[in-house]
């Protein structure tokens, strides 16, 4: 499938902006398909300095998460999380829909941040069955030695927001260009065969051959990733962080493709309707947009 951003230039490092304005933010970065962190974007949220492993603990304890067939409650995982290393690892991922799981914290992670002309996704237009498949507003808890092991880009197409709540977090990126040098499933292209923590570069010569983008985001910060942007994390220390997805015109045409693509496979008399309505609900997102 190809994508419609503009392909991302060579780059090493990710830029660190604050008080970057919304045009600015397009025309240098979304414009362009390239990522960059936000210093300040969430400064003013009541969730900075009040969210914490011990908020989460108190408030919400008694909340079940099964990871890898094993079942834990809120306060057992923070317990792991807070002594967690590389070699006695907190369960991973443990995350949450936050609207469906803490729907009152909504407004704790506000104002929400909008990364386009507009927030499509909370578009009135936008039905909420073309957004089946993802988690718009998840919050991520991990410790020490945890990490996501494999290499991905996130589904449906979307921009990726991540805010740093709590702690901080070290992602790898690759840009849509290195997309051959990942080696995709076939059946699920969005997700590398490659094992992050432990590659085969027999199998995979030409990952041997790729250079991450390494950037650790700190307390309070906000990374933003276009769509297609390959990555993956580890965690160092206690870590809480908010994700948002994030749909604009610069992702549009490849969230609708793969909407079809799916629909497709599993309810084929939707498929070609998606199609249609994705053209004209574009269209006049883009003539409100101006």
């Amino acid at each position: 499938m190809q994508q419609n951003q503009a392909p991302a230039k060579p780059a090493v490092t990710i830029d660190k902006r604050t008080n970057i304005s919304r045009e600015e933010f397009i025309r240098e970065y979304v414009d362009k398909s390239l990522p960059v962190v936000v210093t300040d974007a969430a400064s003013a949220w009541p969730a900075m300095g009040k969210h914490s492993p011990e908020f989460y603990k108190q408030n919400y304890g008694h909340i079940t998460k099964t990871i890898d067939g094993v079942t834990y409650t809120m306060a057992e995982a923070i317990d792991r999380i807070m002594v967690s290393t590389a070699e006695n690892r907190a369960p991973y991922p443990f995350n949450f829909d936050i609207k469906k799981v803490f729907p009152e914290l909504m407004a704790d992670f506000s104002p929400q941040l909008v990364y386009g002309k507009s927030d499509r996704v909370h578009s009135r237009l936008m039905p909420k069955q073309l957004l089946a498949g993802t988690t718009v507003h998840e919050l991520f808890l991990g410790g020490n030695g945890s990490s996501f092991p494999y290499l991905h880009y996130d589904a449906l197409f979307m921009h990726t927001q991540i805010t740093q709540v709590y702690g901080s977090k070290v992602f790898f990126l690759y840009p849509p260009s290195q997309t051959p040098n990942m080696y995709p499933y076939p059946d699920n292209p969005k997700f590398s065969q490659i094992n992050f923590l432990n590659p085969d570069y027999e199998k995979f010569p030409l990952y041997k051959e790729v250079e991450p983008i390494v950037l650790h985001l700190l307390e309070g910060e906000t990374l933003f990733f276009p769509s297609g942007w390959w990555h993956t994390t580890k965690i160092t220390e206690p870590s809480i962080t908010y994700g948002r997805a994030q749909l604009n015109t610069y992702n549009w045409n490849n969230f609708i493709n793969d909407r079809y693509v799916n629909w497709k496979k599993k309810i084929s008399y939707m498929a070609s309707p998606v199609l249609a309505y994705g053209a004209i609900v574009g269209s006049i997102m883009n003539a409100l947009e101006g």
